[in-house]
């Protein structure tokens, strides 16, 4: 029979993704046949994945769900996440069932065009991923007590039933008022759900531990639910996915930048915080580069402390163009004499001319211009690119002497046409100058060839020494793992988990 455990929150952004991976790869470390799930999702940070449930090969699922498929080390598949909305702006969203594009509504009409073929898409998707796995650990969405939502929330509420899920409650330390947050969190759930709960999860604490003791006895006390770990403030280096890990579009954040790497010998890549920004998580490897600081600006910021420019992702190139001309981007990136890498969306940006404008913006014009730093020509129509692909790489412009493959993925509207020969280096679709690259390929920067090219590029731009990179590190998914070692899952987990080790000893998780 199958187990499934629910990682519920206080909140968003309290570290529900992070401890669903840890405990995935803690779990098939194990020797447990685990799978992710998480009914629904928000998120512009899509990956793709094999379909499942319908006939297209690909769809797109949250980054988080394909980091905990990769943690649990089974294949990501549209199952781990049926149902995908991502924010468009203006309070609208993009609704994916099964991986595929369904529809773009406003927040409320969701719920009354799309919400039970959603519910029954979740249920399916859990179903077939129950019939092949022994533990199912499903993720929650925001906070499981939001009163407004609880007769149709997907994540938390129906999860737990459908899937007779035990529940962890999470709540993070860090904001404040952590006891407060999760009493609370209990008085006002379901009740049903409530007596799901497990128990609960502090995270994200710094300090003595002992000085939590009288708050953690008296919070037992008054829910009679065990307080089973205390996590400590670490960043195991997995890719976000709430919106609440970026600036909003007048801030501004650094990513990286290594303490033990000298100020003075460090660069700065500045990342271009887009209004309708989408996988920013193609920005992580960067930030994790000893000696390099990804700094994340809105669109009116200052280049003139950039050693290099990264225009990610958007999930509306034609609305972002607009605000970014507005916002004066255009002459600061063709004043810019450093390397610049468009990705996707940022790549059409790049471009001269975008065609067919009307299918993306919300105006009416139908032809815009671009920023002009690269000879392509953009055209959209209703098609949209959905693909897993790997590409050679033959280096060029700002990654001259990469070599290799880069695997990744696309997901994007319009097809762009080079107007004049130019190198490739990633393949069909892309092009470069001396300065400039565009590419459709996601996860560009997960390649080591390519990353390393960037980064040599950006330091000799700089005039600065790169300084060593140390011994390589555990993966994000093994410090993941190690991360929620703290938590009692003996209480959780059936006897049959805790007494048999799956790997051929004695005991595990006790």
């Amino acid at each position: 029979m199958t187990t499934t455990l629910l990682v519920a929150g206080t909140a968003s952004h309290v570290g529900k993704s992070t401890v669903a991976a840890g405990l995935c790869r803690l779990f098939a470390d194990a020797g447990i046949d685990i799978a992710p799930f998480k009914a629904q999702t928000m998120s512009n940070n899509a990956h793709v994945a094999a379909c499942v449930g319908s006939d297209a090969a690909y769809g797109e699922i949250g980054v988080a769900q394909y980091v905990q498929a990769r943690a649990a080390g089974v294949v990501p598949t549209t199952d781990h996440n049926p149902v995908l909305l991502k924010p468009r702006g203006d309070a609208e969203s993009q609704v994916l069932i099964d991986g595929r594009p369904v529809g773009h509504v406003p927040a409320g009409e969701y719920y009354e065009r799309h919400w039970e073929r959603a519910r029954e898409a979740a249920v399916a998707a859990y179903e077939r991923l129950a019939a092949d796995h022994e533990v199912i650990v499903a993720e929650g969405a925001g906070s499981i007590a939001e009163l407004n939502l609880r007769h149709r929330d997907l994540a938390n509420v129906e999860t737990a039933r459908f899937a007779d899920a035990e529940v962890l409650l999470v709540g993070d330390i860090e904001r404040g008022g952590v006891f407060a947050s999760l009493y609370g969190t209990l008085e006002l759930m379901p009740e049903d759900v409530r007596d799901r709960v497990a128990g609960l999860v502090i995270n994200k604490f710094r300090g003595d531990r002992s000085l939590l003791t009288d708050g953690l006895d008296e919070l037992e006390a008054r829910t009679g639910v065990p307080v089973l770990g205390v996590l400590p403030h670490e960043d195991p280096g997995l890719p976000e996915e709430d919106s609440l890990s970026l600036p909003d579009r007048t801030a501004s954040t650094v990513r990286g930048g290594n303490d033990s790497v000298a100020e003075s010998r460090a660069v700065t890549i500045a990342a271009v915080r887009l209004p309708r920004l989408s996988n920013a998580t193609d920005l992580d490897p960067l930030s994790r580069v000893p000696g390099v600081r990804v700094a994340i600006r809105p669109p009116d910021a200052t280049l003139s402390d950039a050693d290099a420019v990264v225009l990610p992702g958007t999930k509306n190139t034609a609305d972002d163009l607009l605000a970014l001309r507005e916002a004066g981007l255009g002459e600061r990136l063709r004043a810019f004499d450093g390397p610049i890498v468009g990705i996707c969306g940022g790549y059409q940006l790049l471009g001269r001319k975008l065609l067919g404008a009307s299918h993306e913006s919300t105006g009416e014009r139908d032809s815009l211009d671009g920023f002009g730093l690269l000879p392509v020509v953009t055209r959209f129509d209703d098609e949209k690119a959905i693909r897993q692909v790997t590409r050679n790489v033959e280096g060029a412009g700002p990654i001259d002497g990469a070599s290799g493959t880069a695997s990744g993925y696309e997901i994007h509207a319009g097809e762009t046409r080079v107007e004049r020969s130019l190198p490739a280096p990633i393949g069909p679709g892309s092009v470069a100058t001396d300065r400039v690259l565009g590419t459709y390929l996601h996860g560009l920067f997960h390649a080591a060839s390519v990353r390393e090219a960037f980064v040599e590029a950006t330091f000799e731009h700089a005039g600065r020494e790169r300084p060593d990179s140390g011994a390589r590190s555990a993966s994000p998914f093994d410090r993941a793992g190690g991360l929620v070692e703290e938590i009692d899952l003996v209480r959780v987990l059936p006897k049959r988990y805790s007494q048999q080790d799956h790997t051929g000893g004695d005991t595990i998780l006790n």
